[in-house]
């Protein structure tokens, strides 16, 4: 397990996109396809609200697959093992093998994975609060920079939103959802 000990260092936006894109494409080759969702997603949508990962939804079948968590080391993004009261990432763990069975073991519906160098992560929910299947119909591509990015439907996210309304009542998803109510 690593600690986060070493300050974090803040890489732009565009890095950020470029880092992503080049994560989906390794993802994509192994057959699936994840969904933007969450407020990059709203972003894209003309969100200002400043957000500090991606969400992605994508299909449960994804996490068990070992070949998943070499492409997320290989770019450079360990599983998070623990994360303080706000949110930040205090712990991750280092080997692939070992994050791959603790997300075997512990059959999490998430799972947040974190680039110390970078200060980038990336969540993946796993059919999660619904399935990925569905919220794929009615997704629709954008070329980000040179990148393309499957992103939820404005109702899908909407939907997403009201649920984690429910579960935590952050300020964050009530603009939101104030912002998806207004489109």
């Amino acid at each position: 397990m690593r600690k986060r000990l070493e300050s974090r260092k803040q890489s732009a936006p565009t890095d950020f996109i470029q880092s992503v894109g080049a994560l989906l494409k390794d993802v994509t080759e192994l057959g699936y396809v994840p969904i933007l969702v969450g407020g990059m997603a709203l972003v894209t949508l003309g969100s200002t609200r400043v957000t500090k990962d991606f969400d992605f939804l994508i299909e449960e079948e994804a996490r068990k697959k070992k070949k998943l968590m070499d492409v997320f080391y290989k770019h450079g993004l360990e599983l998070v093992s623990k994360l303080d009261k706000f949110g930040n990432v205090l712990r991750t763990v280092d080997n692939p093998n070992v994050a791959f069975l603790k997300l075997d073991m512990d059959t999490p519906k998430s799972a947040y994975f974190y680039n110390h160098a970078r200060g980038l992560r990336v969540d993946l929910l796993f059919d999660f609060p619904i399935p990925a299947k569905d919220v794929y119909k009615r997704s629709h591509q954008k070329k980000i920079q040179s990148h393309v990015f499957r992103i939820a439907d404005k109702q899908d996210l909407l939907t997403m939103k009201e649920i984690a309304i429910q579960d935590r009542r952050l300020s964050s998803d009530l603009q939101d959802l104030e912002f998806l109510q207004e489109l």
